[in-house]
């Protein structure tokens, strides 16, 4: 059984949804990549060195695990640590609705035109944009792919508008071949 799983993808893409509906069907633990690399949320990011420390710290202690999110970069030294590497694309268009959406719950109308937030949102959702077309210097499709390439562990390839349950079915089917 694959014991160490990273789902990984473009902002909005579902690698967090994912982990948790995995995490409450596999005897995992769900760990979230933001939850290291923010020291204060979407706002302040923490130290590289000590947001990796305590990334490693947490995945040593609670095998099996399921970690999702971003690490290209400042989480690279961990690569070779996957068991499965899960990859999710979704095309541009639903991606930036669902990130929309999630930016409106998070801040209301503070995310809309006139609010506090509306530049930080729209700079987010231009960014996020950037990932099918964006070059190695952001997080970028062609960024993911490279660092795929330097896998160890296996990989699996989950790309289209699935729902979380289709997803879900291929990962547990995925890992009932690989036994």
């Amino acid at each position: 059984m694959y014991r160490k799983i990273h789902i990984m993808g473009a902002s909005g893409a579902g690698t967090t949804t994912l982990g948790k509906a995995l995490a409450a069907r596999l005897p995992h633990v769900h760990l979230d990549s933001d939850d290291y690399y923010w020291e204060q949320k979407y706002s302040i990011k923490s130290d590289v060195a000590a947001r990796l420390s305590r990334l490693e710290m947490d995945l040593k202690r609670h095998e099996p695990w399921i970690l999702s999110g971003a690490l290209c970069g400042w989480g690279d030294p961990l690569r070779d640590t996957f068991d499965l590497v899960i990859f999710l694309w979704i095309p541009e268009e639903i991606r930036l609705e669902r990130l929309r959406a999630r930016e409106y719950e998070r801040y209301g109308d503070e995310g809309l035109p006139g609010g506090d937030k509306y530049e930080d949102v729209e700079s987010f959702i231009d960014w996020a944009a950037l990932y099918d077309t964006g070059g190695m210097e952001i997080r970028s499709r062609m960024l993911h792919e490279e660092w795929m390439a330097g896998l160890s562990g296996d990989l699996l390839r989950l790309e289209g508008d699935l729902t979380v349950e289709e997803r879900v079915e291929a990962v547990l089917q995925y890992l009932s071949r690989s036994r």
